[in-house]
């Protein structure tokens, strides 16, 4: 028969209630925390899961600021585009009405002549759009003006278009070449409306701007339904991006966060074990030594 020593039979239910203890301590954190990993070493490989989808949150984060800066850009230009076509409308009407030069007297001449200048001036002021101090017609020019006085674009020839990265590898223009719209130099559409003012003023019938107006306005369209393509496509980036978030949030919780249910079936068993295992030891140890465990 073998003999178990006082000395030895406290070491383990010591050893016994201390494992108990511990036992309900990680679980007690885990209810207080509401985390199933306190650290990395509770779960090596659960902790490198939830990095890796933590990292892949920031990066869809990141494109959904990016997403939110390129509508911005965006309905930005759709507002500018749209006012765009209707003063091109507006001038093509004026030019219409211009050209009936026989029933028009000096006086109407010259009442149509100033409308067109305000024409001018509304067109130079929507060519100048800006979305967060930046001109949406001039590239990745810093000028103080995206078109000068002799109507030229201050982003010409500016290799530095303005894009955004609306997917892991996909991204997007969200400005629009103010050349291409409004043309330049002698060229443009504004230069186009002063020479129409100056034939109003000079007697010459401006019937055959017509053509030119025309084809500013089909320019416009064109350039409209460019936009709002590229508009279409960051809407649906970020609805996916969306969804991406809510699917990458699950991922985490999966890993990371208790099941408050499971926690507290946990926690009530832990705490029975561990009632369980005073009680046994009450019953093997000398009552001065419960005592002090106690």
């Amino acid at each position: 028969m073998t003999r178990i020593t006082t000395a030895s039979l406290n070491a383990t239910t010591e050893r016994n209630l201390q494992v108990a203890m511990n036992r309900l301590a990680t679980v007690q954190n885990k209810a207080g925390t509401q985390k199933e990993i306190g650290r990395p070493s509770d779960d090596p490989s659960g902790t490198a899961n939830a990095m890796a989808i933590r990292a892949q949150q920031r990066q869809n984060d990141q494109l959904v600021r990016n997403v939110q800066d390129a509508n911005g850009w965006l309905s930005t230009a759709d507002k500018a585009l749209g006012m765009t076509t209707d003063l091109l409308q507006q001038l093509r009407d004026a030019t219409v009405k211009g050209a009936n030069s026989g029933a028009l007297d000096p006086n109407a001449r010259e009442a149509i002549a100033l409308e067109l200048e305000q024409l001018h001036d509304s067109l130079i002021a929507v060519a100048n759009t800006e979305f967060t101090g930046r001109h949406i017609f001039a590239g990745t020019s810093d000028a103080s003006t995206a078109v000068d006085a002799g109507y030229n674009f201050s982003g010409t020839g500016n290799t530095g278009i303005v894009e955004r990265r609306i997917g892991a590898n996909s991204s997007i223009r969200v400005d629009v070449e103010g050349a291409d719209l409004f043309g330049e130099g002698n060229a443009s559409v504004f230069a186009l409306v002063n020479n129409i003012v100056a034939d109003l003023r000079g007697g010459t019938n401006i019937g055959n701007r017509l053509a030119e107006v025309d084809k500013f306005m089909q320019n416009a369209l064109g350039v409209h339904s460019t936009i709002g393509a590229s508009h279409a496509a960051v809407l649906a980036a970020d609805e996916t991006l969306l969804g991406d978030a809510v699917s990458l949030e699950s991922q985490r919780s999966l890993i990371e966060d208790i099941d408050l249910g499971s926690v507290a079936l946990q926690l009530k068993t832990q705490e029975l074990g561990y009632q369980a295992a005073l009680s046994a030891a009450a019953r093997t140890l000398q009552p001065s030594l419960m005592d002090f465990l106690r």
